[in-house]
C-alpha cells in the first residue's frame, strides 16, 4: 500500500477526531462514563495531532517555504492556542460531570472546522508539493517516535 500523502493522512485524522467527538456528543445523556472515556479520549489524540503538526508538520513546511514567522504556520498555532482554551473550558466540564455542554461543543467545533478546512485546502497541499517521498517518510517515522504526552498546546491540566 503506498504513503498518504501529507493531506490523506491528516484530513484522515481529522475525522478520526471528529467521530470521537461525536461519540460523546451522542452519549453524554445516554452513558455518561462512556461519553466521559470518549472525550478523554478525544482530548489526548487532539492533544497528539496539534502536538505533530506543530514540532513536525510545521517545521518541515517553514524549513520548505522560508516562511516562519508571519506565515500559515503562525497562523495555524494561535488557532491551537484558541482551540486549546476551547477544550478546557468543555473538560471543565466534562470533569466535574456536567453534560450540558452543547455553548462549549458549538465553540471548539466552529473553530476546528474553519481551522482544518484551512489545514486540508492550503497548508497540507502545500506541502504534498514541496516534500519529496523521502521528507514524508522521514515525517511518518518521527511521528511514530514522539511520545504521546500531553502538548503544551493545550494542556491545563496537571
Amino acid at each position: 500500500m503506498p504513503t498518504p500523502t501529507i493531506t490523506q493522512y491528516f484530513a484522515q485524522d481529522h475525522d478520526r477526531l471528529d467521530d470521537i467527538l461525536n461519540t460523546f456528543r451522542t452519549e453524554k445523556y445516554r452513558n455518561y462514563e462512556k461519553a466521559k472515556e470518549a472525550f478523554q479520549h478525544f482530548r489526548q489524540a487532539l492533544e497528539r495531532h496539534i502536538l505533530r503538526e506543530e514540532e513536525l508538520l510545521f517545521p518541515l513546511w517553514e524549513e520548505k517555504t522560508g516562511i516562519a514567522h508571519g506565515g500559515p504556520t503562525s497562523v495555524m498555532r494561535g488557532e491551537h492556542r484558541q482551540i486549546g482554551e476551547r477544550l478546557e473550558a468543555l473538560g471543565r466540564k466534562v470533569d466535574n460531570e456536567i453534560p450540558d455542554t452543547g455553548a462549549e461543543e458549538q465553540a471548539l467545533m466552529v473553530l476546528l472546522s474553519t481551522h482544518n478546512m484551512k489545514e486540508e485546502r492550503v497548508l497540507y497541499p502545500s506541502l504534498d508539493k514541496l516534500a519529496n517521498d523521502e521528507e514524508r517518510d522521514e515525517l511518518y517515522e518521527k511521528m511514530k517516535l514522539a511520545p504521546d504526552g500531553h502538548s503544551k498546546v493545550c494542556c491545563c491540566r496537571d
